[in-house]
This record gives C-alpha cells, sequence and structure tokens, in this order.
C-alpha cells in the first residue's frame, strides 16, 4: 500500500525565505560577490544551482576566482572518502586566505554535513568557517546567512530530519541556457550496505507530478533543449504518496511536452520496469542512453551489498532494454575491493563488463562510510590489491570503450552544441543522444543548437565528426 504524506513545505515558509532575501540584498555592510564550489553528483550541481539563485536574489554576484570572492561556500559529498578530504582540503586552503582577507566568510553545506558529529567537528576544527548546514535545510540558507553577518557569529544548522521536505518555489541560476536539471525526488530507501546516501538525504520522497510537468513546460517555453531527470532511483518515482503517476508514466507525460531530449539518472536494476523500457521505446525525446548501476558481477557480493538483483536478473533486464531500444548506450558504477572480494569474485566483474559491452563505466575503489554496514564487516581488502584489480578492470573498459565508439564511426548523430574548444575557436563541442562528447568544426553561433554530425573518427572517449545539413 502506498503512503501518503505531506512533503511540501507551505508557501509561506517560502516567501518568509524570500523575505530573508531581500532583507539581506539591503544590508551594506555584507558580501558582494560569490563563488559556490561543487563536488559530487547532480543532485550536488543542482543544489549548487539553487544556492546561485538565491544568492543573486540576495543582490550577489558571481566572482571570477574563489580568491577574488566576499563569500565562498562548498557544497560537499561524503559518498566516497577522497571527495571529503579533497573538500575539507580546499576548505582550509581558505584558512590562510582568511588571514589576509578577514572579512572574507566561508561556508559548507551538503551531504557531507549531514554525517552525525559533523556539525560538531567543524566548530571544533575549523574555526575560520561562517556558516555550515545540511541537504535537509538549504532552504533555510538566506536566513541562516542573514543571520551569521547581522551576529557575527558563527552559525551550524543541520537537520537530522529522516523525513525531509520538498521546498518548491525557490530560484534557480541554472550553469547553461539550454540544459535544465529537474530533481524529481529527494532521498533513497535502498540501503546499500556501503552506501551513505540515505543517511545524509533522507527517506524517498517524490515531488507532486503536477509541479514536475509545470517546471518542465516553463524550460520549454525558455528554449531549454535539454532536461535531466534527477534522483537517487529515478525508478521508485511515486512509490511514496498515493495516487501518483509511475516513473514510466511521468516520462511518458514529459515526452508529450515537446523538450527535444529527456535524460534521468539514476535508475536502480531492481525497479526497470518493462512498462519504462516500452516507455523509453515509443518516445521520441527521451535519449537512448540509460545508466544502470551494477556495482559488481558476483551473486554472493551483490547479496552482501544489499543490491537486491542478482547477475542473472541484470543481464535479463540488459537483455530486455537492448530487445526494445537496439542502439540503447549503457553505462554503469563498478566497486572493487568490497569487503571480502576474493580474487575469483572479481573476475566475475570483468566478465560481466565483457559481456555487457559498457559503452563506458565509472569506476571506484570501495571506500568505507562510518555508519554504513560494510565498514563494519570483516576482511577488508588491502590498498595495494584493490588498486591492481581497479587497473585490471579500468583497462578492461577501455578497449570495450574504444570498440563502441568506433562502431559509431559513419553514423551521423545529434549533437547539442555545448561549446567552443578552448585550444582551437573554430572546433565545436557538445553531447550526442547517446551523452558522448563529440568534437567538430564549426562556429559559435551553434552553441544551444541541435546539429547533425557524421562521425569520422574516433578517440578515447570522445567522437569526432563533421557537420552535415540538417
Amino acid at each position: 500500500m502506498k503512503r501518503t504524506r505531506a512533503i511540501e513545505l507551505p508557501a509561506e515558509e517560502i516567501e518568509a525565505q524570500k523575505g530573508w532575501m531581500r532583507e539581506f540584498a539591503a544590508l551594506t555592510d555584507r558580501p558582494h560577490t560569490y563563488c559556490v564550489v561543487t563536488y559530487g553528483c547532480q543532485m550536488n550541481a543542482h543544489d549548487s544551482e539553487t544556492l546561485e539563485g538565491m544568492l543573486a536574489e540576495m543582490g550577489m554576484t558571481p566572482a571570477k576566482s574563489r580568491e577574488t570572492a566576499d563569500f565562498v561556500v562548498f557544497n560537499t559529498c561524503c559518498v566516497r572518502d577522497n571527495a571529503q578530504r579533497r573538500a575539507l582540503g580546499n576548505v582550509v586552503w581558505l584558512k590562510e586566505l582568511k588571514k589576509s582577507r578577514p572579512e572574507l566568510m566561508v561556508a559548507v553545506c551538503g551531504c557531507m554535513m549531514q554525517q552525525p558529529g559533523m556539525g560538531e567537528q567543524i566548530l571544533r576544527q575549523y574555526p575560520f568557517v561562517d556558516l555550515a548546514f545540511g541537504t535537509h535545510n538549504l532552504y533555510r540558507f538566506a536566513q541562516l546567512m542573514l543571520q551569521a553577518v547581522k551576529s557575527r557569529r558563527r552559525v551550524v544548522e543541520v537537520l537530522q530530519d529522516d523525513e525531509g521536505s520538498i521546498p518548491e518555489e525557490l530560484p534557480v541560476r541554472r550553469s547553461s541556457p539550454h540544459h535544465a536539471y529537474i530533481t524529481i525526488m529527494y532521498g533513497c530507501n535502498n540501503f546499500c550496505s556501503y552506501c551513505i546516501v540515505p543517511y545524509v538525504r533522507g527517506r524517498e520522497r517524490s515531488r507532486a507530478s503536477a509541479r514536475i510537468l509545470e517546471e518542465a513546460r516553463q524550460l520549454h517555453a525558455e528554449g531549454v533543449k535539454e532536461i535531466m531527470l534527477l534522483g537517487q532511483n529515478v525508478n521508485s518515482y511515486g512509490l511514496d504518496t498515493e495516487g501518483e503517476l509511475s516513473f514510466a508514466q511521468l516520462l511518458a507525460q514529459l515526452d508529450q511536452i515537446g523538450i527535444e531530449r529527456i535524460r534521468f539518472m539514476t535508475s536502480h536494476p531492481k525497479d526497470l520496469s518493462d512498462e519504462l523500457i516500452e516507455v523509453m521505446a515509443a518516445s521520441k525525446h527521451i535519449c537512448h542512453a540509460l545508466h544502470l548501476p551494477v556495482q559488481h558481477g558476483n551473486n554472493r557480493i551483490l547479496q552482501s551489498m544489499n543490491r537486491r538483483y542478482t547477475r542473472e536478473k541484470y543481464l535479463e533486464r540488459v537483455a530486455a532494454i537492448r530487445a526494445k531500444v537496439p542502439d540503447v548506450s549503457l553505462t554503469t558504477d563498478l566497486i572493487v575491493g568490497y569487503p571480502g572480494e576474493t580474487e575469483e569474485e572479481f573476475e566475475d566483474t570483468c566478465s560481466l563488463v565483457r559481456e555487457v559491452g559498457y559503452d563506458s563505466a565509472f569506476t571506484f575503489i570501495y571506500s568505507p562510510r562510518v555508519g554504513t554496514r560494510a565498514a563494519d564487516m570483516p576482511d577488508q581488502i588491502l590498498e595495494e590489491v584493490s588498486s591492481r584489480r581497479i587497473q585490471k578492470l579500468i583497462a578492461i573498459q577501455k578497449e570495450i570503450t574504444h570498440a563502441r565508439l568506433a562502431s559509431y564511426v559513419g553514423q551521423i548523430h545529434s549533437v547539442l552544441v555545448d561549446e567552443a574548444s578552448k585550444r582551437d575557436a573554430g572546433q565545436m563541442a557538445g553531447k550526442n543522444e547517446y551523452n558522448i562528447t563529440v568534437n567538430f568544426p564549426g562556429t559559435p553561433d551553434l552553441i544551444g543548437q541541435i546539429v547533425r554530425v557524421k562521425i569520422t573518427s574516433a578517440g578515447e572517449s570522445t567522437l569526432r565528426g563533421e557537420c552535415v545539413e540538417n
């Protein structure tokens, strides 16, 4: 039975926050320029767009660099240890800058802050940080910033709210006029044994489909060519709310709006339904690209990871999507060095990668996250063993990627032009329908347009081509 719960913040709360933005903008003795530094996934990138939207409403403008900014905010990730260490390392770097520029304000937010005890750690170990907040209270940023500026005291607020709420109608400053993110749901219910996300993003909460569809219509009216639907597991959209559309039904309605390209991520293999595959096959605008993280190729490890599918079930889903969408581009995530992983179990991952033939794969060495079940498991793998294994896996995937890209030579692809090459203004770059970067000779007036490009050659991870008449 689906649950129904009130998840949207009251409109008066958002109006109050907009009031704080206006009050901040009216101050004279405040920061005037900002720099947002983003770590992690597309969800974090979209959160940063919201931060920038609020900062604009607060009367602030982007600085040319973080060295010259009056205010620097780090939107952090904690999914892997190296991302967290990199974020904290950069925060510490600002300590010296602040000695010469005491008026500089520094904030830390995002997933890292939602970890238990992180707020106290920031207060204790990073006294030069002025403001810290988590993922659940990002919408309160203006109010917290105003408090920090007016009081000249440090402000730390991290809400530990498992349910979470969904704020609507917050300002957004998109990084591109022709691309846009649409978050369709927040949180995760899967509790994979290695993953910290459910603890820092909360449980699954789906936005109302009416809100999503209206946002898409507005983006279409503004001339946006491509939208990316975001969620930790988009396939489970609507399951937390009585009477809501399924993800496949939502996609079908979005397809009718007319936005030229629709992408989505991330899809959990256990929830990849036949209905969704049928909608992808029948659609006019859904890109034939699917990110389907498998994580491992061995059933014992998959069970220990709490992935809730087997190798065989995963391969059956791959066969199902390829039967209906033969040209689909598949990408994945892979973990090596999971606790207790034997050499034979690692080889199962290698053989699965060869069998599926992904266009590309994101490969990671297992990173223990405090609070997750896997972090306390015995038989943690030595770093040198994991390093050797990941190098082998990367080499296998590199060979497959080269062959996959070479198979596109001679085809004509639709490319959404993003930018001119920084090294050669006569070379344009953009993504094709399979989310692969294509470089080709062109002029800057093509930026933001979808053009037809004949693929002439393949590099290690990109394609090259030449424009043909539309």
